[in-house]
């Protein structure tokens, strides 16, 4: 069939990854394939990884959460010509694995990898430096991910999230900002604001529209302006929210903001612009191929 390489995180999730890795490897050479395993060693070994190698395979398997998937679209973004990307899904709350169709079990994740449907999927821009798969935010909640420790996350799994998220409601923070996108023009106090490409942010799949497209250039973006009180979360998620989609939108801030990209720290920005590209990386789905 030819090369593949498969990327696999062994922290991701509970670790699952561990014992299913040879039973996915054999998969894949049972069907013809010609398997390289790279295991990641520390943060952004996978992007390097994929970029290193990605340009010498057909196939390129990436085993892990949201953020080694993250990691691994940033290494093939670096290519020419990026190989087709499989996704087994193996982390705590695997956001884009809901986007893809794709099975909870690794070694069914796996056999969609060789006969699910291919698709091209937007990309997200980010400071045209940086790229994002299907989030990138700030505000209430958003550190969250990036904050709570690997291990608990293997313990606890989705309820991490939950229980780190209840803990910042205290610290919520407005941000004074000025949003520009052909489709809203505003200024104000944010205190929460995304920009996805997903039908699952953070495991909440009401977050989002549930019409959601990955492929038609555009983003769903939600923000949050400050509640003039704050006594209770109700005032907080009901006052005043901005939904609308764009192919592109411009954040600025007098201060610097905490960005999240994909469940990842970002960076801190007073000036960022966002940017949908369309139907940049082809990915496998779910969906089985129709004979």
């Amino acid at each position: 069939m030819g090369k593949m390489l498969l990327i696999a995180n062994p922290r991701s999730g509970k670790a699952r990854i561990k014992n299913r890795l040879l039973d996915i490897v054999d998969l894949f050479i049972k069907d013809g394939w010609e398997v390289q395993v790279h295991i990641t060693q520390q943060p952004r070994d996978a992007s390097r990884a994929a970029k290193l190698y990605g340009g010498s395979v057909e196939f390129l398997v990436c085993c892990g959460g949201d953020g080694t998937l993250s990691e691994t679209i940033g290494g093939l973004m670096e290519l020419e010509k990026p190989p087709v990307l499989g996704y087994i899904p193996a982390g705590s709350t695997n956001d884009f694995a809901s986007s893809l169709k794709l099975p909870k079990n690794m070694v069914s994740a796996a056999q969609c990898v060789l006969r699910g449907e291919h698709q091209l999927i937007d990309i997200g821009s980010f400071g045209g430096e940086k790229s994002f798969v299907y989030v990138a935010g700030f505000g209430a909640f958003t550190e969250v991910s990036y904050m709570t420790p690997q291990e608990t996350k293997n313990v606890l799994g989705h309820q991490a999230y939950v229980f780190e998220g209840v803990k910042s409601i205290a610290n919520i923070k407005a941000y004074h900002m000025r949003v520009e996108s052909e489709e809203y023009s505003g200024e104000g106090d944010f205190i929460f604001g995304m920009v996805t490409n997903s039908v699952s942010v953070g495991g909440f799949k009401g977050l989002v529209p549930k019409n959601t497209v990955l492929d038609d250039g555009l983003f769903e973006v939600t923000l949050i302006q400050a509640p003039r009180t704050a006594d209770k979360l109700s005032d907080i998620v009901t006052h005043d929210i901005h939904r609308f989609r764009t192919a592109a939108i411009r954040f600025q801030s007098e201060e610097p903001v905490d960005w999240v990209l994909d469940g990842e720290f970002g960076g801190s920005e007073t000036d960022v612009f966002i940017e949908n590209l369309e139907k940049r990386i082809e990915i496998v789905t779910g969906n089985v191929k129709k004979s």
